[in-house]
């Protein structure tokens, strides 16, 4: 939730009611922003090992590794620009690096440094995430300059994943028994979320109703999360069990939904948007979780297997921090009765837009990024 600072005394009071429960949710992680700018994490291992970039104030991004309070980052000389996407058990981190304007997938490890990735026969190779075996899986432009998926196993090279009839594909996350999943373009042009293994090859996971989806996690189970348009055009967070896609933004009821990550015990997290406001989300033992973001995370980007929500929480910038999932929420409802929260949801925000309006100038709001 965008927490913004009223002097009216009702709207302070009205903000509290969201944001009081969340104060003591978040971890920061301790990237000082005076000295290194903003920060976001993308993933934690189960040693505390995180992988994150800094930004600067131009938007560029440097990948790091944070470990034992210890910053290292991963660029070397003559690299402008870098980003670190995942981190295994075994501390390695998978990412891409940008060098005389091309982008390099690399698998970075304290042991052996860092290797690169090469590209299925165009410049640029991205890297998107690894399992704990260090296959890595990515998108990589071609000759003819489509986009493919790719899954790289150590010591084979670089193998293009397809599309689903179209021209483009994009892997973001791989399991134990590296399955993949991302998004893929179909013959009349619709992007899908994907599943694919050696069996099968890629799979379309379909969609909630609308023309659009994408898969952004799954775990070692194989259970797939990511977002789907509906056929009211709005996006809803999913959860795919490998027989059906089932509708989480149905059962939060309000907003736009994006699921971010899942682990092995099922857990999912992502963010809801509506407007002016954002809530981070936690499905876990057949329950919603909604967080303000005001004091809780902005941005959710995996939950791990010791149940840390990894990503970054806001206070005038981006800083990287985790979250208990189990932490007190502001609303923890289950099934129908996440009802009765909307609407008071939607009252509140009525009676917010309200007084913004009358009492323009009166009082002022940090305004967000993007």
């Amino acid at each position: 939730m965008r927490c913004k600072s009223y002097r009216p005394a009702l709207l302070a009071l009205m903000l509290s009611a969201f944001c009081a429960e969340t104060l003591a949710t978040t971890h920061s992680l301790g990237i000082e922003r005076k000295l290194y700018g903003e920060s976001i994490a993308y993933d934690m291992n189960a040693s505390g090992q995180v992988a994150a970039v800094i930004k600067e104030k131009n938007g560029i991004s440097h990948a790091v590794v944070l470990d034992k309070g210890k910053l290292t980052r991963l660029e070397g000389n003559g690299e402008s620009e870098s980003e670190a996407k995942r981190i295994n058990e075994k501390g390695e981190i998978v990412g891409s690096v940008k060098r005389d304007g091309i982008w390099r997938a690399f698998i970075y490890s304290n042991a052996n440094g860092r290797r690169e990735i090469a590209s299925l026969g165009g410049r640029h190779s991205y890297g998107a995430a690894l399992n704990n075996r260090g296959t890595a899986v990515g998108f990589s432009d071609t000759p003819d300059g489509d986009w493919h998926a790719f899954i790289q196993r150590e010591g084979t090279a670089v193998q293009d994943l397809g599309t689903l009839g179209g021209k483009v594909s994009y892997a973001s996350s791989i399991n134990a028994r590296d399955q993949v999943v991302g998004t893929a373009m179909d013959s009349e042009g619709y992007r899908h979320a994907f599943l694919y293994d050696e069996t099968k090859g890629m799979q379309d996971l379909g969609t909630l109703g609308g023309q659009l989806s994408s898969a952004t996690a799954l775990n070692d189970h194989g259970v797939v999360v990511g977002s789907s348009l509906t056929k009211d055009r709005r996006w809803h967070a999913f959860i795919h069990d490998g027989t059906r896609m089932i509708d989480l933004g149905a059962k939060i009821g309000f907003g736009d939904s994006f699921a971010t990550g899942i682990n092995n015990q099922g857990h999912v997290v992502g963010i809801v948007d509506v407007p002016d406001m954002r809530l981070a989300f936690v499905w876990r033992d057949n329950k919603m979780i909604l967080h303000p973001s005001g004091k809780s995370l902005y941005l959710t980007n995996a939950i791990n297997n010791q149940g840390h929500v990894i990503g970054a929480s806001y206070d005038r910038g981006l800083n990287a921090a985790t979250m208990p999932s189990n932490s007190v929420p502001f609303v923890d409802y289950g099934g129908s009765k996440i009802l009765g929260f909307n609407m008071v949801f939607f009252s509140l925000a009525l009676l917010m837009a309200i007084f913004r309006k009358r009492l323009k100038g009166i009082f002022y709001s940090d305004r967000m990024p993007g």
